[in-house]
């Protein structure tokens, strides 16, 4: 699939769960990814990051 990166440390990446598509959004810290959120649709990716800043990894 792919993966999106913020400034911010943000990361977007789609996945396949249950054989259904969904949207993992992880945060770097310190080097580890902490999950933020399982999203369904790229609107709910929109609350936790500024869709406009994601660029391809």
């Amino acid at each position: 699939m792919g993966i999106w990166r913020s400034p911010q440390g943000i990361e977007v990446e789609a996945i396949v769960i249950h054989d259904g598509p969904c949207l993992l959004v992880t945060r770097r810290i310190d080097g580890r990814r902490v999950l933020v959120a399982y999203c369904m649709n790229i609107r709910e990716v929109g609350e936790h990051v500024d869709l406009a800043q994601l660029v391809p990894a």
